[in-house]
């Protein structure tokens, strides 16, 4: 699936479900962020970064591995702009690229026990079966 970089754009704004441009660059997510030190990019960065359409950097980057999707981004920033949709969709862009899966739709069934919850079984699915 090879994407020029305003579709990639598109799609992880789609996917994220928010405005990039609602942010402010007030810096409050990357503030409140744990992993910022170990983070090439930082949360407000990622916003930008979407914004300007340099998908392809952030989903090269080890930053969107670094993020803990702790969400206190979230909840820090004041126009709602949610940073970590932004890291969530460019891992799914990731994923969803022609050979970059590490788990294939028909694998899960046999990865399952009782112990593993729930949530984990739907996520896997709606992150790898497009």
């Amino acid at each position: 699936m090879s994407h020029n970089k305003e579709t990639l754009r598109e799609i992880v704004i789609e996917t994220a479900g928010i405005n990039p441009r609602k942010c402010m660059k007030c810096g409050k997510c990357s503030g409140a962020c744990p992993a910022y030190d170990e983070m090439e990019y930082h949360p407000h960065q990622f916003v930008s970064m979407v914004e300007a359409g340099k998908i392809e950097e952030l989903m090269n980057s080890e930053a969107i591995y670094m993020c803990l999707s702790c969400f206190a981004c979230v909840e820090r920033c004041p126009r709602g702009v949610e940073p970590a949709s932004f890291i969530e969709a460019a891992r799914l862009a990731l994923i969803r690229q022609s050979g970059k899966n590490h788990l294939k739709a028909e694998e899960i069934p046999a990865k399952l026990n009782d112990k593993l919850p729930q949530q984990a079984i739907v996520s896997a699915f709606r992150k790898y079966s497009k």
